[in-house]
């Protein structure tokens, strides 16, 4: 896909992280788009409202693509999320065989925005790491500067 589609579907994930907050999550949201870019599926966190701990956008984007796609069809698909996933999320894509993971900022940026915030003791694990120590070349794309403040503007105020 072209570099202008991908900044279109992590705009719609960050309208997902928008709703998340508006729901009472945490502001994240994920998509699952087919190879042609069609949007599949969408996810925000619901970790807070749901009172699941594996709530977040990623994780639960993949368990329901699971159930409703093939793994060989979930290969040339691409998730698309508002911050590059954390070890939890990058382990749930790569059971679920999403073959490519696109993210506006990178978790390090995450950090930055979250602090020391018990609702995000988030490791200090770079999906690429989590990937190169699995069996699957999963494609990793990001961070996008170009969209990163406006995923980051969505976390501005929640963490304090």
């Amino acid at each position: 896909m072209m570099k202008k589609q991908h900044l279109e579907l992590l705009t719609r994930c960050i309208q997902i992280s928008q709703a998340a907050r508006e729901h009472g999550n945490t502001p994240f949201g994920a998509l699952l788009a087919d190879k042609e870019g069609n949007i599949l599926l969408e996810q925000e966190n619901i970790e807070i409202t749901e009172a699941i701990c594996t709530g977040h956008a990623e994780t639960t984007l993949a368990a329901k693509a699971s159930q409703k796609y093939s793994k060989e069809f979930l290969w040339t698909c691409t998730l698309y999320t508002t911050a590059e996933p954390c070890a939890m999320c990058t382990g749930a894509i790569y059971w679920g065989n999403i073959g490519t993971i696109v993210y506006a900022m990178t978790e390090k940026r995450l950090l930055e925005l979250t602090g020391d915030n018990e609702q995000n003791p988030t490791f200090d694990l770079p999906a690429k790491e989590i990937i190169k120590r699995g069996q699957k070349e999963i494609q990793l794309i990001g961070p996008f500067p170009e969209v990163e403040a406006e995923a980051a503007a969505v976390h501005q105020g929640y963490w304090n």
